[in-house]
């Protein structure tokens, strides 16, 4: 009753009050006043308690153990968002479950010019075209290292956004030192490879299954032990997809985020996220899980707003939920609102624990 109240109250202010405020400015300058905020309240432990009991929620049913690592609920931050993992410390007291930091390329990057993040209302969605903008590996690593983290990171890792990198072997070098440097330092309990970002110089061209081989052929060749999973693009023919699942399982690939942003749009660059993707999102779902049989862990990205809508993701095949747009248009409030509506619909299916939701509604 406490954390409805608590619920209540903070949507009610999040919406009538802050996010009024908020949207009359730039989008990304907006962004960077939540980085500056999260990195405050993130470094003391006065201000990070206080901000857990404004927002965190837990429950049992939302456990779970995944390729030897725990969760204590289904809901993450995704990459995008904090891309230089200067929020580790508060994510957490937000109520997320685990976070992907990045994408983090070799090379530091200023990412791509002009306005690059555009908010589309009515549609619940928004327009990014930010180029895979990060401090680079070493920065981020050396800040990283032998720091203890409360919920799992993954680290997302892309191709530096350059002309350099259009050339396959440049580009597969990139990503190597990223995933090197990482693994070296003991960074991450899982590494997401991201070969599907929309907003970069040369486009996508590991989608590319000959491409991929040759990416995932060197990354098997350093034996690295955490978890891999590949994050794909909704946009990709289910012939594409057959071949990089195909691949995958010859290369120990773990699991799939499914999925990046779309580029079948109006703009002229970029990707959109949020509600326009949730379909798109939901499909890749239920394909790759009736494909692959469940053997592979999927991740769930694109336009969740609702404990329905990851619901939805979770039951065709999703095993964690990863989200942007929700909170920005909805408030940091979202991640317990959906957590603690979760466990309503567990137990109105008759689930004790959410790993028992898992594809129930793919045939």
């Amino acid at each position: 009753m406490i954390t409805e109240v608590r619920n209540s109250l903070n949507k009610f202010g999040y919406k009538y009050l802050i996010k009024p405020i908020l949207f009359q400015f730039d989008p990304e300058a907006v962004h960077k006043l939540f980085i500056k905020t999260g990195k405050i309240l993130g470094s003391t432990a006065f201000t990070r308690e206080i901000t857990s009991i404004m927002f965190n929620y837990s429950n049992p049913m939302l456990k779970q153990r995944i390729l030897n690592i725990d969760f204590k609920n289904p809901i993450g931050l995704s990459a995008g968002f904090d891309k230089d993992a200067e929020l580790t410390k508060i994510i957490p007291k937000v109520g997320f479950g685990y976070e992907e930091v990045g994408s983090i390329t070799a090379n530091s990057c200023a990412g791509n010019s002009g306005v690059r993040i555009k908010r589309i209302p009515e549609k619940k969605s928004l327009w990014i075209n930010l180029g895979l903008n990060n401090n680079g590996a070493d920065e981020i690593a050396s800040r990283l290292y032998l720091r203890r983290f409360e919920i799992p990171i993954a680290i997302s890792i892309a191709k530096t956004n350059c002309k350099e990198t259009v050339d396959p072997k440049i580009a597969i070098q990139d990503y190597l030192y990223t995933l090197k440097k990482m693994n070296e330092k003991g960074i991450g309990k899982f590494f997401v490879i991201n070969i599907s970002c929309p907003n970069a110089y040369g486009g996508q061209p590991f989608s590319n299954p000959r491409l991929f081989k040759m990416l995932m052929y060197e990354i098997y060749k350093l034996n690295i032990k955490k978890p891999i999973f590949i994050k794909i693009s909704p946009d990709l023919s289910n012939e594409n997809i057959d071949k990089i699942i195909e691949i995958s399982k010859n290369y120990g690939v773990s699991g799939f985020i499914c999925s990046n942003l779309t580029k079948q749009h109006k703009f002229d660059s970029g990707g959109l996220s949020g509600k326009v993707l949730e379909e798109k999102s939901n499909k890749l779902i239920e394909y790759v899980y009736k494909k692959t049989k469940g053997k592979f862990i999927i991740i769930g990205v694109g336009g969740v707003f609702s404990a329905k809508d990851a619901y939805k993701k979770i039951k065709l095949g999703a095993s964690l939920i990863s989200l942007i747009s929700g909170m920005i248009y909805e408030g940091p409030s979202l991640i317990s609102e959906i957590n603690r509506n979760l466990v309503k619909l567990l137990k109105k299916d008759g689930f004790s624990n959410i790993t028992e939701a898992i594809g129930k509604d793919v045939k």
